[in-house]
């Protein structure tokens, strides 16, 4: 069974930057389209960005401009650049295949 682990979180300053990264445990990780999500205190677990396992990328608009999603699928890897952070990017970033979920990241962005 596909597993997801993510890593890279932290506590940063507003204005700065954090990659997230996203390891899958075996490459039937290449053949499926994933995304990050985000989860705040109090709030709904809502979409930040998805990737198509060619390539094909879409954000929400709140990061649009910002953050940039990636995948390695030689590595089984999947990245979240996420830069000129805010605090309302503060929350716990989860990766996904849409069937399979990790564990999520805690990003704080605070000065």
């Amino acid at each position: 069974q596909l597993q997801l682990v993510e890593s890279g979180g932290g506590l940063v300053q507003p204005g700065g930057s954090l990659r997230l990264s996203c390891a899958a445990s075996d490459n039937s990780f290449s053949t499926l389209a994933m995304g990050w999500y985000r989860q705040a205190p109090g709030k709904q677990r809502e979409s930040v960005a998805s990737i198509t396992r060619g390539g094909n990328t879409h954000y929400a608009d709140s990061v649009k401009g910002r953050f940039t999603i990636s995948r390695d699928n030689a590595k089984n890897m999947a990245y979240l650049q996420m830069n000129s952070l805010k605090p309302d990017d503060t929350a716990v970033y989860y990766c996904t295949t849409y069937t399979t979920w990790g564990q999520g990241t805690q990003v704080t962005v605070s000065s």
